[in-house]
Order: C-alpha cells, then sequence, then structure tokens
C-alpha cells in the first residue's frame, strides 16, 4: 500500500467514524431535553478519564483508557446503541456489535485496524485495569445524567433503582471509590422518586 491509499483509507474511516455523531442514545445531556448522541458520551467519558483516574483501583495507562474510550463506541455506527435495560437487546448485542467490529475497523490499514480492533476487544472483555476504569465511566456517566435530569431515562423507560444497581455493579472493578459515589447518588434518586415505581422521601 503506498502513501496515497494509506492516507485515503485513514481519511475514509475518519468519515465513517463521523456517522457516531447520527447515533442516538436514550440519555439526555444535563439540562437537555433532547437525547445525547454516542460521540457525545465518547467525549464526556473521556473528559471524565482525565479528571477521575486518580480514582482507579490500580494505577493506569491513560493514554490506554482514552484510546479504548474513543473506539469503545464506533461499532453503534453499526450495531445502534444497546440500552441496558432492554433484555432483547442485550441479548443481540455481541452478536451485532462484533459484525460492526470486524466491517468498520476493517476500513484502516492493517495493522492501525489490528490494534482498534484489540482496544475494542480490551475494553469488551473487561479485564485489564484500564478497561475496567474506562467500563466503569460509561457505566457511570449515564447514572449522572439521569440524575442531574431528575431521573431522565429511567423514568421514561420505567426503570427501577433495583435494576440500576444491578446493571452497574460492575463499576467496583475499577474503581471502589466511584462505585461508593454511585450508591449514594441511587440513594438520593430513590429518595427523590427518580425511578419507576419510586416514591419521594
Amino acid at each position: 500500500m503506498n502513501a496515497t491509499e494509506r492516507l485515503t483509507r485513514q481519511i475514509g474511516f475518519v468519515l465513517e467514524a463521523e456517522k457516531l455523531k447520527a447515533v442516538l442514545r436514550r440519555t439526555s445531556p444535563v439540562g437537555a431535553e433532547r437525547r445525547e448522541n454516542s460521540a457525545e458520551h465518547s467525549w464526556t467519558l473521556a473528559l471524565m478519564a482525565v479528571l477521575l483516574a486518580e480514582h482507579s483501583n490500580r494505577p493506569v495507562d491513560l493514554d490506554r483508557v482514552l484510546q479504548m474510550i474513543l473506539v469503545h463506541d464506533l461499532v453503534e455506527i453499526d450495531a445502534g446503541d444497546t440500552f441496558h435495560y432492554d433484555a432483547a437487546a442485550v441479548a443481540t448485542k455481541a452478536e451485532r456489535e462484533t459484525r460492526a467490529a470486524e466491517r468498520i475497523f476493517g476500513l484502516l490499514p492493517d495493522e492501525q485496524g489490528l490494534e482498534l480492533r484489540r482496544l475494542w476487544n480490551e475494553f469488551e472483555a473487561g479485564r485489564t485495569a484500564e478497561a475496567r476504569f474506562a467500563g466503569a465511566l460509561d457505566r457511570l456517566a449515564p447514572m449522572l445524567q439521569n440524575f442531574h435530569n431528575a431521573g431522565g431515562s429511567w423514568l421514561r423507560h420505567g426503570v427501577t433503582s433495583q435494576q440500576v444497581t444491578e446493571r452497574n455493579g460492575n463499576i467496583v472493578l475499577g474503581s471502589e471509590r466511584l462505585w461508593e459515589f454511585a450508591v449514594e447518588l441511587i440513594r438520593e434518586a430513590e429518595a427523590k422518586g427518580f425511578f419507576a415505581g419510586d416514591d419521594a422521601g
């Protein structure tokens, strides 16, 4: 592959990644009525990673965390965003996203495509300190949004406090401190009536 072909493939990948801005999530930005897109979500996680890395259970390579965050949702260009509380969608998530990863990362020059695919696989497997910390941020961000939007998508989609606790418990694998914070957030949200079936205290 010559330099021109390589650059053409790299630019093509960037243009494909632009499509992530059109993938809508169920959550809304704090204080906004509209739904956020997956590219905005990735930006929020990157900012959180820079600010909150000190709270990781183990020291992390921040550059690797940021790279993982940048690529972790690119598969949603094909697979769409999977709402954590939609059991049917969660059941097919791995298959849909694996197919998407093959196509999307395959757009790049081989060695770059393989490296980004390795980063995506590492995030999905959640075995390294970096992946676990990135995963913790991925779970915490929508909790912050829903809390500061007075229940947000929790109320719109009938989500209970028990569901939120169970679905986000993996935060503790990346950061015990952030999980403690999340538990307090859930308790306060319960008291305010931000979940389906909850009454304000």
